[in-house]
């Protein structure tokens, strides 16, 4: 009985969990968010064809876009961390809604990195403050918990290029932006309301546990600092890992249908291979996250980086499109693998006193990799004519994080009087 804590109104009929809600609402502002930002490869073609753009050109307003995203991040978690997700996400809402609203009026190339890269980029800022709140209320579920929310990533994957892809031949790219604005405006606002920073806030305990262990509930609130966790050998690793991780992804979400469509695949199959990414990212997060409640984030991460490997080594080789699809199959599940392994390796190895801080510099990292990841692969396109040596980086990073996740080992706590200097 020592072990335990008994949380108010214990003997009473057992009340609905609130964290299924945080789950619900981060699920819809990862599916729309996320949905529209991996439609840019969609748009691509069409604003090169009006605006004769270089891909280099055009592809660095998505870097932008990214690394306006992780920068943006390291704000968001520090204020999430101090004020809650409810008002930081609320603001994400609003830059990403006028963002791709503005999209829909651009005849000049620094409009695109303006309203694309610079406000929508700030808009996508919402991942770490959402991962972060999850954290805070699940334990014992962390990975699952993790898994299910970021699989509206894959959903909005599915779902998005297939729409913008209709919308484009329908109503034309400009007009498509319109509807996208307002729909990421009006569904990240209304679901940003429904978030609580922590159980403590509606009088639960994380899980929805009647009960909860002193060692439980010690857990949900320390860990290193944000300043302890910068001087670790882990902290830059998992950086690194999650620079490589973002590269190889966001290269393969701007590059993938140009590239299918240069080798003669048909634009609306060359779209659906995005969209079945999405889908078995969908089982690769959800999957994955069960798999890291059993074996940790370690062993986990290995398991994903040998998948991202061996898909890029494959896309070297596809030119049909049942070939592209076996990409789509083993991409997917290490790209779903290693979004939903983010926010629990940084509780794993830092804990949760500041989370959302460490987490969003490690989101920033990994920004940073898919900022460029795109531009590089680009640059090469416009100087070669092939992604292939693209693609090949992409394998070399790949076998890089690897040996990283191998070597990563759990953070030592400081001794007590140290810590205390």
């Amino acid at each position: 009985m020592a072990n335990q804590v008994t949380t108010p109104g214990k003997g009473k009929k057992r009340r609905f969990f609130y964290g299924y809600v945080i789950v619900a609402a981060g699920f819809l502002i990862l599916t729309i968010g996320y949905g529209a930002q991996y439609s840019f490869g969609v748009f691509f073609k069409p604003v090169l064809t009006e605006f004769g753009w270089a891909r280099a050109e055009t592809s660095g307003a998505y870097s932008l876009f990214m690394f306006m995203q992780g920068l943006f991040s390291i704000l968001a978690g520090r204020l999430s961390d101090r004020f809650g997700p409810r008002i930081v996400i609320s603001i994400c809402g609003v830059c990403l809604g006028l963002g791709y609203l503005l999209m829909s009026q651009i005849h000049a190339i620094w409009q695109l990195y303006l309203f694309y890269g610079l406000l929508a980029g700030m808009g996508m800022g919402s991942w770490v403050p959402i991962l972060s709140t999850v954290a805070r209320w699940f334990i014992r579920m962390r990975g699952l918990m993790t898994g299910i929310v970021v699989a509206g990533v894959g959903v909005g994957l599915i779902a998005m290029p297939p729409l913008a892809n209709h919308l484009i031949s329908t109503q034309g790219w400009r007009n498509s932006y319109i509807i996208l604005g307002f729909m990421a405006l009006g569904i990240v606002l209304i679901a940003s309301q429904f978030l609580k920073r922590d159980p403590a806030q509606v009088g639960q305990s994380p899980d929805g546990s009647e009960q909860l262990s002193v060692e439980n509930l010690r857990l949900s609130t320390e860990g290193h600092s944000f300043h302890d966790a910068f001087r670790t050998g882990q902290f830059w690793m998992l950086l690194v890992i999650y620079f490589s991780f973002l590269f190889c992804i966001q290269t393969i979400m701007v590059h993938v249908v140009p590239h299918a469509t240069d080798i003669g695949i048909q634009a609306l199959i060359a779209a659906t291979i995005l969209s079945a990414i999405g889908g078995v990212s969908i089982a690769g997060k959800v999957g994955v996250g069960g798999v890291c409640d059993r074996l940790g984030s370690r062993r986990s991460l290995i398991i994903v980086f040998v998948l991202m490997a061996i898909s890029m080594l494959w896309l070297k080789l596809a030119l049909a499109p049942w070939a592209f699809y076996l990409f789509a199959a083993i991409f997917g599940v290490a790209y779903g693998g290693s979004v939903s392994l983010q926010s629990p390796s940084v509780a794993d190895l830092f804990g949760l006193k500041e989370h959302g801080a460490i987490l969003g510099v490690v989101v920033f990292g990994g920004t940073i990799g898919g900022a460029v990841g795109p531009l590089i692969t680009g640059l090469i396109f416009d100087n070669t004519g092939s992604y292939q040596p693209g693609f090949l980086i992409c394998a070399g990073l790949s076998v890089l994080g690897l040996v990283l996740a191998l070597l990563l080992k759990p953070v030592q706590s400081r001794p007590k009087a140290q810590a205390g200097r």
